[in-house]
């Protein structure tokens, strides 16, 4: 595989998590300079952020936890050259689902639909680890 067909769907990754930042960041400067929320109120913490802007927030953050493994199991593929066709449909399932996911945090936020989803992609990720793991440890 070329190296633009395994890092591409790293960077829609990472253009979704800065999408998100984005997104939050406005929503954010939004509510402030509006008056809906004071600085004070939300300097040590987020319970204050109305609930769409939590939405968001939370789905911003979000990226930064299951998706790291992600971006390091990528890493790890190509340097092992262990990234094949394969890791490449996998990985594009991975970050499709990452995008139903932060669209269902923003959207209609239903926690089970949101469960499906997450639980969906985590699945797919634990596979892509464990062909890698089984590739390199049995060196294949």
């Amino acid at each position: 595989m070329s190296i633009q067909a395994i890092l591409l769907p790293l960077f829609v990754e990472v253009l979704l998590t800065y999408v998100l930042m984005f997104w939050m960041g406005r929503a954010r400067v939004t509510t402030v300079s509006s008056g809906q929320v004071k600085v004070r109120d939300i300097a040590l913490g987020q319970p204050a952020w109305p609930e769409r802007v939590q939405q968001v927030s939370n789905a911003y953050h979000n990226q930064f936890q299951l998706p790291v493994l992600f971006y390091v199991l990528t890493i790890l593929a190509i340097i092992t050259k262990q990234a094949d066709f394969l890791f490449v449909v996998m990985a594009w399932l991975f970050v499709v689902l990452r995008i139903a996911h932060a669209a269902v945090h923003v959207t209609s936020n239903r926690v089970s639909r949101r469960f499906f989803i997450f639980a969906a992609g985590a699945f797919v990720l634990l596979l892509m680890w464990i062909i890698f793991a089984v590739r390199i440890l049995l060196a294949i």
